[in-house]
């Protein structure tokens, strides 16, 4: 026996496309190719801290829960003793030796912090830097295949992947996986 559910179902797949051709007809007609120059879009909130060739060695690994194993950051390739800059302008947060290796972070506007590694430095806590400024030179330690420097980004105390700050990636986006969840 039929709950009453099937017609309304039925109803709402029929309108769908009648709802699409209304909003593509809304909007000018079907979308146009853009010359990639003239999209609108955000500016990359960040400069690479490394020279070209920007080569990424490791990539970020979400951990599934804040104490579970991942990599929080990417290692990217780098010569040992070259110069280390400032992803965006900030203040330093913190310029030490963490464990056995120095680690150099910088506090940026919006709650996003950067911090990299091995960095030695002759920054303090709390001297201002600019973007694109050397901040440090890189040290060996870090562990890489090959000489690298790790880079770890954090907003408001969360870790995410620091190629979505320098503009190779965007944040996920959950989307409902039924279609019931999508009706309101």
């Amino acid at each position: 026996m039929s709950s009453g559910r099937e017609p309304a179902r039925a109803a709402r797949g029929a309108a769908l496309p009648a709802l699409l051709l209304a909003v593509i007809l809304l909007a000018g007609g079907p979308a146009r190719p853009v010359a990639a120059e003239a999209r609108p879009g955000p500016a990359v909130p960040w400069s690479w801290p490394v020279p070209e060739p920007h080569l990424v060695l490791r990539p970020f690994v979400a951990p599934e829960h804040r104490w579970s194993p991942g990599h929080r950051g990417v290692d990217l390739a780098m010569t040992e003793g070259g110069a280390v800059s400032a992803p965006d302008d900030g203040v330093v947060h913190f310029a030490g030796t963490v464990v056995d290796r120095p680690v150099l972070s910088l506090r940026h506007a919006g709650g996003v912090l950067s911090s990299m590694e091995p960095v030695s430095t002759e920054l303090r806590a709390g001297d201002v830097v600019q973007r694109g400024q050397a901040v440090g030179v890189l040290e060996p330690g870090h562990g890489c295949t090959a000489s690298c420097v790790h880079l770890g980004a954090r907003i408001d105390g969360e870790y995410v992947s620091p190629l979505m700050m320098l503009g190779l990636g965007r944040a996920s986006v959950l989307l409902p996986t039924r279609h019931d969840e999508v009706q309101g």
